[in-house]
């Protein structure tokens, strides 16, 4: 499989990070994150939840501040949407998206999935695209119990130890979703077994993501 390295990219580097929901954005991309953290301590990032009403936003900044810790450029926001009804508050989410968009220009956004079957990360997702319609733009997924993978084309391989470490910080951070079955750490570290499978990881261990365009530079 053909590598291509984020280095190549413009800097410094500017992360934006959007989840509909708390522990969205660790689910999906917390193994990414935690090596361009590790990698580069420098950059600007800027830190969007949606929803959340007082537990889970503090679920929510307690993960992010852990995750984050060495970066000194950080912004972490924990919004008050309703969750599942996103769809019908889409107007205010709209300019929410747009007040970002004036604030921070990102180099990169890691957002939700565009076919994922939950209705506010479609949302969140098609936002991002409409927003941000001329930048790099990764979507994430999260697993759960609607069956809506797909094939990601785009793989972040982690190490052994950053697989395990994103898995133990779900469950030690969100508490508050253990009672769900899929919440287990068997289950993510399937998932990025599976995805580092599919990518020919070294360690086993990869985050997969779906990249809809991007401009390769020869």
């Amino acid at each position: 499989m053909r590598e291509l390295r984020l280095a190549d990219a413009p800097r410094p580097l500017r992360l934006l990070c959007l989840g509909a929901h708390p522990d969205d954005i660790e689910i999906g991309c917390a193994g990414t994150i935690a090596r361009l953290v590790a990698a580069e301590p420098a950059f600007a990032l800027r830190w969007v939840v949606f929803s959340g009403d007082a537990a889970r936003a503090e679920e929510a900044r307690s993960s992010a501040a852990e995750l984050l810790a060495a970066l000194d450029d950080k912004h972490i926001a924990v919004k008050d949407f309703r969750d599942g009804f996103f769809p019908y508050d889409g107007a205010r989410l709209k300019e929410e998206f747009e007040r970002l968009k004036g604030e921070f220009d990102p180099t990169l956004i890691l957002t939700h999935a565009a076919e994922d079957a939950h209705q506010d990360h479609r949302l969140v997702a098609e936002l991002t695209r409409h927003t941000f319609r001329d930048h790099l733009i990764l979507e994430y997924e999260v697993p759960k119990q609607d069956g809506d993978f797909g094939n990601p084309n785009l793989f972040v391989a982690l190490s052994d130890a950053q697989a395990r470490a994103k898995a133990a910080m779900l469950l030690r951070h969100f508490p508050s979703q253990r009672a769900r079955r899929w919440f287990r750490e068997e289950t993510f570290l399937a998932l990025m077994r599976l995805r580092g499978a599919f990518c020919g990881a070294a360690s086993g261990f990869a985050e997969g993501f779906f990249c809809r365009r991007a401009l390769l530079s020869l």
